[in-house]
């Protein structure tokens, strides 16, 4: 009777190995694809790169101005986590103060060997000092009670400034566990959309508007010589025709940072993303606004493309995640992405998306 055996396991080799070799390197090709971030596709046209990295710094800003929303909220949870911890360490000190009192009123109480009051006064040679003394230890009795009370209630303080601040490390680290994929994010687009320009030669790169650094991770542009700021537009009539001097004031810082250089998370002073340049432009005029753009289309008054004056603020996109600052006759000024600095380009160069007068 043959004996039942398990089949040898065969070994991959010659053709199977390449066959599964290849199938595996499918595999990771195909994975990378769908998150955006893996090596460039190849034969494309200038056009269609063109496109695709247009894509791409779009899905960065949106994920940028998430990432500001994120680090703004970890700075406040930190900012309130040191508070709590300062609140705490000073009801310490009190708390400790308290003890030291209660200390040495039961060390008086142990000096005085805790005689029954009616004993002191018989053995007492003066029972006027005796009775004198006796009502002003009925006082300090009252005064250490109060002193325990006290005492209590600083320790349930302290419990509680202790319990909120758990609550705001647990949320610190959530927004910092956010803040690192949000990075992560961002990065992996802009490096996608280096690779796919890499594809490209010199020419092809200009032939489309872009320059020779095509976004790197750290979301800095080198500044094309297009964009100096000898060929740049003074303010002229963009400051005069703005509806108030803040207005005004936040006009001309924009036209003073033009050429400056795109980075992600930057308010300034020598960097920006779309958000921080706005923001920038108006806290040099004394206005604080929002820091991401969610947040600053709800700030001001919302008006038409139609009434549009210098000074307002330009939104794109569905998801309202680019801003500009408006300086009339159709254009603005904006951080475009890491391709280009702060430079004035028609607000129709995006979809628009709404507007808002802040001042």
């Amino acid at each position: 009777m043959a004996a039942h055996r398990k089949p040898r396991q065969r070994s991959l080799g010659g053709q199977t190995a390449r066959t599964a070799f290849t199938l595996a390197l499918a595999g990771a090709a195909t994975a990378t694809a769908f998150d955006g971030t893996g090596q460039a596709e190849p034969n494309l046209t200038p056009a269609q790169v063109k496109a695709r990295v247009a894509k791409l710094y779009q899905e960065a800003e949106a994920a940028t101005e998430k990432y500001n929303g994120a680090r703004e909220k970890a700075t406040s949870a930190e900012q309130r986590l040191e508070t709590l911890r300062d609140e705490a360490a000073r009801k310490e000190e009190k708390l400790n103060a308290a003890r030291d009192t209660l200390g040495s009123m039961a060390a008086a109480q142990y000096r005085s060997s805790g005689l029954d009051p009616a004993v002191q006064l018989a053995l007492s040679d003066d029972p006027d000092q005796y009775l004198d003394g006796a009502a002003f230890a009925e006082r300090a009795g009252a005064r250490q009670s109060a002193a325990v009370t006290q005492v209590r209630r600083q320790l349930r303080e302290i419990e509680q400034l202790r319990g909120a601040a758990r609550v705001e490390l647990t949320s610190l680290r959530t927004r910092q566990a956010e803040l690192k994929t949000r990075k992560k994010t961002i990065t992996g687009k802009l490096d996608a959309a280096r690779r796919l320009l890499s594809q490209l030669t010199t020419a092809e790169r200009a032939g489309i508007g872009e320059g020779t650094s095509g976004g790197g991770t750290g979301g800095r542009a080198s500044r094309a010589s297009a964009d100096g700021r000898d060929s740049l537009p003074a303010p002229g009539s963009a400051t005069a025709e703005a509806p108030n001097s803040r207005a005004a004031e936040a006009v001309s810082y924009a036209y003073s940072k033009l050429g400056s250089p795109y980075v992600w998370g930057a308010t300034g002073p020598n960097a920006f993303d779309c958000s921080g340049l706005v923001l920038a432009s108006y806290r040099s005029a004394g206005v604080s606004l929002p820091r991401t753009t969610y947040a600053q289309i709800g700030a001001g008054q919302h008006v038409s493309r139609s009434e549009l004056l210098p000074g307002d603020l330009v939104f794109f996109y569905s998801g309202i995640s680019h801003v500009g600052l408006y300086i009339g006759n159709g254009q603005m000024i904006h951080a475009p992405n890491p391709s280009a600095p702060v430079r004035v380009a028609p607000i129709d160069e995006m979809p628009f998306a709404g507007a808002t007068r802040v001042v």
